[in-house]
């Protein structure tokens, strides 16, 4: 094991305390994004960072912030945190609240994480008790400040992760209601994947005088990546997701599906084959994930099959395959998929299956990546038709909602046809894109 003084890099800036829990977690070289942001987060200065899940970013803000705390011994106040870390997914909050538990075991930093799906009252306890770290979702976070149990008047230091998702997922007026109630003198960081316009105008209302850094995505990763391409009829991708993992060499895999409903089905054809499965997606209560993921951690479960969503911000190590069920809609998602299984500067395999209606994304990823992905033409259930598909036979089938329809009758004794199910706009989930 190496000792604090072995640590290379920013790293040697680090107390003591914190530069041992660093070389216990096995890390003596910070990525790029801990090199480049550590100096300026150690100065208080406000950072606007552009930067994936899995480049290091999580270590890259919390160390600074457990060193800024251990620096100012305060003992925490009930139901006011100094440090207020928002992210988008129940799956992302709690894996910070590892991040935090795991570098700063060594301080006496307390915190906790808050996330709905699950009762409130242990939540509300620790709260109370006090906290220096609060991470926190936007909904439960909004729930507990309206019953009176947090408030951000103390809040010294902010932290806004995966900016765009939480846009994507609808939590922009959550997230402006949490600033409104922020203390203006505070150090703000603000990070996201992509900085699109309405990403960018979110972050200029957020931070003063930033440092700006941009870790471009690891697309070398993608290079140390041995992928594979399987054309298949689509009524037959069950049973050739059963025949890929037969192969036990396949110990740690997550499988990507687009849809909820599709997760589920690909568990239990595994289930029934025999080969431990588990699903991830947001229709699953919060313990089911948390069993989940932590079952597919511990190796107690082979295959995560999850939907992009879900899977967003999950970051587990040892990742020997992924599997594409379902090819992306946009070509970068793919890129993300894939990297799961090359972390660290580790090699991984990725294997995907096509169906003649997804054959044109296939197209756009390999335009994306600039390559051709190599075919495996030897499997049972290869498909020409698959592989060969154009024009409107590679393209995915419309999808042709037929509502209900009911029949009212009016005053004037006339039926009057009504859509069955059309709720008034200002009824819809604004979260609605946080489903899968």
């Amino acid at each position: 094991m190496k000792k604090e003084n072995d640590l290379n890099g920013v790293f040697g800036l680090l107390l003591p305390e914190l530069g041992r829990a660093v070389s216990e977690a096995s890390y003596t070289t910070p990525s790029p994004i801990q090199e480049q942001t550590i100096p300026a987060l150690l100065k208080g200065r406000d950072m606007i960072g552009c930067a994936q899940t899995g480049t290091g970013k999580t270590a890259a803000f919390t160390l600074p912030i457990l060193q800024y705390l251990t620096i100012g011994k305060k003992a925490p106040v009930s139901g006011k945190p100094r440090v207020l870390i928002l992210a988008p997914t129940r799956e992302l909050a709690a894996q910070i609240g590892d991040s935090v538990a795991k570098y700063g075991k060594h301080t006496k930093t307390t915190h906790t994480v808050i996330f709905g799906g699950v009762g409130q009252n242990p939540q509300v306890k620790a709260v109370r008790r006090g906290v220096h770290v609060l991470v926190a979702t936007p909904g439960r976070l909004i729930d507990l400040m309206n019953q009176g149990h947090i408030n951000l008047a103390g809040v010294e230091i902010f932290v806004l992760d995966e900016a765009d998702r939480m846009l994507d997922m609808g939590f922009i007026h959550d997230i402006k209601k949490v600033i409104a109630k922020l203390p203006k003198k505070r150090q703000s960081l603000f990070y996201s994947a992509t900085m699109e316009h309405k990403v960018t105008e979110l972050a200029r209302k957020l931070v003063h005088d930033p440092v700006h850094v941009t870790i471009a995505p690891e697309n070398p990763a993608v290079e140390r990546i041995i992928q594979k391409m399987m054309f298949v009829d689509k009524k037959h991708k069950d049973e050739l997701i059963v025949n890929i993992m037969s192969n036990k060499k396949l110990d740690r895999v997550i499988i990507f599906t687009q849809m909820k409903h599709v997760a589920n089905k690909v568990t239990r054809k595994l289930e029934g084959a025999g080969i431990t499965a588990a699903a991830i997606h947001g229709n699953k209560s919060q313990t089911a994930r948390t069993n989940a993921l932590a079952d597919f951690k511990a190796g107690k479960v082979r295959a995560l099959v999850a939907t992009d969503i879900a899977a967003r911000g999950i970051d587990v190590d040892g990742i020997s395959h992924v599997i594409n069920y379902d090819l992306p809609v946009e070509p970068e998602t793919y890129v993300h998929r894939i990297g799961r299984t090359a972390r660290a500067g580790a090699d991984g395999d990725a294997i995907s299956l096509c169906s003649a209606q997804e054959r044109d994304y296939l197209r756009a990823i390999e335009q994306l990546i600039r390559t051709t992905i190599p075919v495996d033409l030897k499997h049972d259930l290869h498909c020409e038709k698959a592989m060969n598909a154009t024009g409107a036979d590679a393209k995915p089938g419309p999808k042709v909602r037929q509502p209900n329809r009911r029949v009212n009758v009016g005053a004037d004794g006339r039926a009057k046809k009504q859509r069955d199910g059309k709720r008034p706009s200002h009824f819809r989930s604004r979260r609605k894109q946080g489903h899968r």
